[in-house]
């Protein structure tokens, strides 16, 4: 099932104006004080939610991130020891010691782990971007674009970057890393 048969099978199907509602929240006391006057809640109930038919699930596309870049940088860190891949970040991610190390991101291109003290001079010196996660500006993780990883010459530099800072830090000895 793609994504247009999704839409057109959950807008074809009649909602029911009644479907929502129930006079009381079970176990809530009974209305006073400031608020709606009436004791009428709304609810979404999962009777109210069309069902998609049996089967698999259907998906926009199996992988998210490019994994032809995936093979690429896992060529690179192939001999380095301590080596782990782990999916995250909507990508997949290296991590030495259990450090992040390098991503194939979700959102395109890398994002690389490096020495917070050395942002603002990769960025001004590199077409490389802080990245940004959960509306934050995060020292010492580079979003670098796909359009500039796209020769081992280029991807080289960043990978050893990320993989020489992740092996500096401390090992983790957690089951995860």
């Amino acid at each position: 099932m793609n994504l247009d048969e999704i839409r057109e099978f959950l807008t074809s199907r009649p909602v029911s104006t009644s479907c929502g509602t129930r006079t009381t929240r079970p176990g809530a006391p009974p209305a006073s004080g400031p608020g709606p006057s009436s004791s009428t809640t709304p609810v979404v109930a999962a009777s109210c939610w069309p069902s998609l038919p049996k089967g698999p699930r259907p998906t926009l596309g199996s992988v998210a991130y490019d994994e032809d870049l995936a093979q690429r940088i896992r060529a690179l860190v192939a001999t380095q020891e301590g080596l782990r891949e782990q999916k995250m970040f909507g990508g997949i991610a290296f991590l030495v010691g259990g450090n992040l190390a390098i991503t194939a991101s979700g959102q395109g291109g890398i994002l690389v782990r490096g020495d917070p003290e050395q942002s603002d001079q990769l960025v001004a010196g590199t077409r490389a971007e802080v990245a940004v996660m959960g509306g934050r500006a995060m020292a010492g993780w580079l979003r670098v674009a796909s359009e500039d990883v796209r020769t081992a010459r280029q991807l080289k530099p960043w990978v050893q970057r990320g993989t020489s800072f992740a092996r500096s830090l401390p090992a983790k000895t957690s089951a995860r890393g």
